[in-house]
């Protein structure tokens, strides 16, 4: 099945997060249900039959994935279980990776990355607990999600001019290879409806950037 083999190429079930961080599966629960842990990004509930000699069997099964980038998560609460130490990382780590990507020359006049930083951090922190980032991210952390958030505003607001010159065409290809390099290959049956379509593959089918 094409959807499993995209979930266990990119993403670890939570046994395999648990195994390779060396964390029960009750201390799971429990960072999550402190906030400082995100949720699984996808859940699969199957329905399994066998049949054989001894007759018709079934069987459900719950597996949860989430993305790779949650093993080093997992560490980093371990280190610091306090809510507030641990939001602090994210921000600052957010905020880092934000000025980063300005001084390679990336920019936006969105107030959300600029004078609204605050309040736009605890609502991006919000979505990252409940595992949407796990889903459309390639890591999952702050670092993947700022540029995310940064390249996404850019495309936008470069869209929205009539005729764009050649210098907002390069910086339009620069903005839409950053999403492209931050953003997940999204399951299969998402695609046609994800951001990566919309902004990474129409946008450069439509003004001809080159990768």
């Amino acid at each position: 099945m094409e959807l499993m083999n995209y979930l266990n190429e990119h993403f670890f079930t939570q046994q395999q997060l648990l195994d390779i961080s060396k964390v029960s599966q009750q201390d799971l629960l429990s960072y999550q249900q402190q906030g400082l842990m995100p949720k699984c990004s996808y859940q699969l509930r199957l329905q399994l039959q066998s049949d054989s000699f001894f007759g018709l069997h079934h069987e459900e099964q719950t597996i949860e994935y989430y993305a790779k980038g949650y093993a080093a998560w997992l560490g980093l609460i371990q280190v610091s279980s306090s809510v507030s130490a641990v939001f602090e990382v994210f921000a600052t780590r957010y905020k880092m990776a934000l000025e980063d990507l300005k001084r390679q020359g990336h920019s936006t006049s969105n107030a959300k990355v600029n004078a609204e930083f605050d309040a736009h951090i605890k609502q991006e922190w919000a979505h990252f607990l409940n595992g949407i980032y796990g889903l459309c991210t390639r890591s999952g952390l702050p670092e993947d999600i700022a540029a995310k958030e940064l390249a996404i505003l850019e495309i936008n607001e470069l869209l929205d001019v009539d005729e764009l010159t050649q210098a907002q065409l390069s910086q339009l290809r620069l903005a839409v290879n950053l999403l492209d390099k931050a953003s997940s290959m999204f399951a299969p049956h998402e695609r046609l409806n994800s951001s990566r379509q919309r902004l990474i593959n129409e946008v450069r089918y439509q003004y001809q950037l080159a990768i």
